[in-house]
């Protein structure tokens, strides 16, 4: 079996040789592996004119170099007969496994990723601004990643970072001797420039190449970025729209000989079913899926040949047809590293262009990086470093439940983990020198995990680390105490279910006290039963005026609440992970833990 390229270092190796004539010329293009020989060659096992070119692809891994915990951490398959199963998933000892065994036999392989490789990390990551999950990736063999929204949660100085190394600028460098080399591997942005100059911030594509075999990737996020990621993080950055931006590159590379495309997108569909064996094209290409891609699916030029997406960390191996009316293949592979995706890539060595049929796109299915093979030495190896240098704050116990508390996992709009960091976030805030909160506010997607009762390492059952609060609240928000009217309260509630959150829901979790009905028989705004709202058994008063606590992120209008930036006399308080741990502290003991609240405190009519 001929030896697989190897592109260690070729993130930065663009910068040299052959790759400054290419930049002088405006092409960007990864150099082509040590010893690879450059023209057309018979691929060993289809000889002829068409070679198979295996891509491997994940998304939104964020950080999670260990096994994740709690439903977080397990990935739903569908049975023959219908019923289905739940398997434990994910592990970068697991992933490292499963690609380099699926790389095997595969002379044109190619691994590429749909973007927050990083952001929104477990402690073990986080801590250090991610710098082990960089690492990690590396030894991965990753050779193209696009950027999603949390790549900007520390800003673009810290993306670049990431991208080109150094040790950070205010905590230096975390190992003796040691310099954060940064990724090998290129990370795409296309459709974030600079505002000033309206120039991409990082590379918008590149291409690999293997034996005269050339495929360009095009990288996006979503262009409601700015929407979900804090002002700071995207300060001085525009985002464009991403079918656009793609078609513009997409014609680019055509130029430049390059005719096999593939995009990587930050941006994704909900499947009709959680399974990630479903078929998503039962019924017909795209009748599975709903959600965001399905449209810039159908508008993608057709000389980009397959979708690789993330973002709403859904599973599906779909065909989405082009605008000539082709299928193409649209994948995500769920999140954390619980899934890889392998499609099949024909690629024509006479047209140099993927073979795509009026059947299907492309051969792509995928797999369950399970937990029942061998582990990868080496990523043990890294796993078990930055674990001894987190210890001493990772492994503290800050809490005790009684079962899980489920968060993320969660199936219903109101989960059992809002309400409890909600209510921490009122307890904080509601001394009358803290803010004098009434009622607290929590944001779903900021909720990053599940409080899992089985011990995640020798602390044992029942016990809530640091470590395992920190997985849950990652960002460190700090918390703001702002003056609503009532009129502003119910009118926040209905963005829940209007505006840019009608197509797909986000449903505030609320502190103990704030009730109201969902109904969902209805649209938009009308989805608030309005005379349902009420606080302590009281009506809400739209004249009177509520002190509301909620995190910076939900403050300034982040998640689609423009409401909340009409806010009247901010008070900064304490952060959120601080507020979580101080109220688990305060409500359990070993003898007396937390039991899970009942989340009822939104009634749903369907």
């Amino acid at each position: 079996m001929p030896a697989r390229p190897q592109r260690r270092g070729a993130g930065r190796r663009l910068a040299t040789g052959v790759a400054v004539l290419a930049a002088a010329a405006g092409v960007l293009t990864a150099v082509s592996p040590a010893g690879a020989d450059t023209g057309a060659a018979s691929d060993k096992h289809r000889p002829g004119r068409t070679v198979d070119v295996q891509l491997l692809s994940f998304n939104d891994l964020h950080g999670n170099l260990e096994p994740p915990q709690g439903s977080s951490g397990t990935v739903t398959e569908t049975q023959a007969d219908g019923t289905t199963k739940t398997i434990p998933a994910g592990g970068a000892e697991y992933l490292a496994t499963s690609l380099r065994n699926a790389r095997k036999g595969h002379e044109y392989s190619v691994t590429a990723a749909g973007g927050d490789m990083i952001g929104a990390s477990p402690l073990m990551s986080g801590l250090f601004h991610d710098e082990p999950t960089i690492e990690a990736l590396n030894k991965l063999d990753l050779d193209v990643t696009s950027v999603g929204n949390h790549e900007f949660d520390e800003g673009r100085a810290e993306l670049s970072r990431m991208q080109n190394g150094g040790c950070h600028p205010k905590e230096g460098c975390y190992e003796k001797g040691k310099t954060f080399p940064g990724a090998d591997f290129p990370y795409l942005a296309a459709n974030v420039t600079d505002e000033k100059t309206g120039k991409p911030i990082l590379k918008p594509y590149t291409v690999w190449q293997h034996k005269g075999v050339k495929i360009g990737f095009i990288g996006v996020t979503l262009e409601g970025t700015p929407d979900i990621v804090t002002a700071e993080g995207v300060k001085g950055l525009k985002f464009h729209d991403e079918v656009e931006t793609i078609n513009k590159y997409a014609k680019e590379l055509q130029r430049k000989g390059v005719k096999s495309i593939v995009a990587l997108i930050h941006e994704g569909g909900l499947p009709a079913s959680p399974s990630y064996n479903y078929d998503c094209d039962n019924g017909g290409a795209g009748k599975g899926i709903s959600g965001p891609i399905t449209d810039i699916a159908k508008n993608i030029t057709p000389q980009v040949d397959a979708l690789v997406t993330g973002h709403t960390h859904q599973a599906y191996t779909c065909t989405i047809p082009d605008p000539s009316g082709t299928p193409r293949t649209v994948t995500s592979a769920a999140s954390f590293g619980r899934l890889y995706t392998d499609t099949t890539l024909t690629y024509d060595r006479r047209t140099g262009d993927i073979v795509r049929t009026s059947v299907k796109g492309a051969n792509a299915a995928n797999h369950v990086v399970n937990r029942e093979q061998p582990k990868a030495p080496d990523m043990t190896s890294l796993i078990g470093r930055w674990n001894k240098l987190a210890a001493p704050i990772a492994n503290k116990p800050v809490g005790y439940i009684s079962a899980d508390i489920n968060g993320r996992g969660s199936t219903t709009y109101e989960s059992p983990l809002g309400d409890t960091i909600a209510d921490a976030q009122l307890e904080a805030l509601s001394p009358a020198d803290k803010g004098g909160a009434q009622l607290a506010f929590m944001n779903p997607g900021g909720i990053r995990s599940d409080l899992a009762y089985k011990a995640s390492g020798s602390e044992g059952d029942g016990v809530v680390t640091y470590g395992e609060a920190f997985t849950v609240q990652p960002f460190t928000n700090m918390m703001n105490v702002i003056d609503l009217t009532g009129s502003q309260l119910i009118t926040a509630l209905q963005q829940q279910v209007s505006g840019s959150n009608e197509a797909s829901p986000k449903i505030l979790q609320v502190s103990k006290g704030l009730t109201y009905t969902l109904d969902l028989t209805k649209s938009g705004k009308d989805r608030i039963v309005t005379d349902s709202v009420k606080l302590n058994g009281e009506a809400i008063d739209p004249a009177k005026t509520y002190r509301v606590a909620m995190n910076e992120f939900l403050a300034g209008g982040g998640d689609g609440f423009p409401a909340f930036k009409d806010g009247k006399n901010k008070l900064v308080g304490a952060s959120d992970l601080d507020a979580f741990t101080a109220y688990l502290g305060a409500h359990s003991s070993q003898s007396t833990p937390l039991d899970p609240p009942k989340a009822d405190r939104i009634t749903v009519v369907k």
